[in-house]
């Protein structure tokens, strides 16, 4: 058996490539960028007929298993790859699960795009190509997804749990601190919602992530 993940550590399959290091699993790396149609030749529409990364090829006794999507690539690696011992990433439990699936579907409907348009506006984009009032409105919209999260952390943090789905750092938390990490350029935003802050920063500390950069 053997796993195999398709993506540059600069895109979306950082999330399956973290929760891969997270569970310290051995797998393949294929560095395939999206830049030049990459992923346009027909080894890889034969594995993603959509042309995009991440994508992952699980090869098991029963036959591969191919998973696209980021999320569900990485919601895939803690599910079977991982041990639900209540101590890695993997939900332990129901809750835990639902948890997770619902936190992932949020982070991806209500503030990927958003976050996106932060990150690229505040920071990566060349300044003469910026446009801030792109930005301005990203962030506005955002207010409301991030005062939802500040919340279910102020509750989690009455609760006596530091994380989203547990006490511990689990795939819910990977999943949407890999895109709200994407918002951290916006400092209204941080200032804003300080519980949201710290939990961003405190996940992208995790030694499994930082191994990756």
């Amino acid at each position: 058996m053997g796993l195999t993940i398709y993506g540059i550590l600069a895109s979306r399959a950082v999330r399956p490539l973290w929760a891969a290091r997270e569970l310290g699993l051995h797998f393949k790396h294929v560095e395939l960028p999206y830049q030049d149609r990459a992923t346009r030749t027909p080894e890889f529409l034969a594995i993603n007929p959509n042309g995009h990364v991440p994508a992952l090829v699980d090869a098991r006794p029963e036959g591969p298993v191919v998973v696209w999507e980021s999320m569900a690539c990485t919601l895939y690696i803690a599910r079977h790859h991982g041990r639900a011992d209540g101590q890695s990433i993997t939900p332990a439990t129901l809750l835990e699960d639902a948890e997770a699936l619902r936190w992932s579907f949020w982070a991806m409907t209500e503030t990927e795009n958003d976050a996106l348009t932060v990150l690229m506006h505040r920071m990566v984009m060349p300044q003469e190509r910026r446009k801030p009032e792109l930005a301005d409105a990203a962030e506005s919209r955002l207010a409301k997804p991030f005062e939802v999260i500040e919340q279910h952390l102020r509750r989690q943090q009455g609760a006596g749990l530091a994380h989203l789905a547990a006490a511990r750092f689990t795939v819910a938390d990977l999943c949407v601190a890999s895109v709200l990490n994407w918002a951290r350029p916006s400092r209204s935003l941080m200032a804003a919602h300080p519980l949201t802050h710290d939990w961003i920063r405190r996940c992208m500390a995790r030694p499994a992530y930082l191994a990756l950069r």
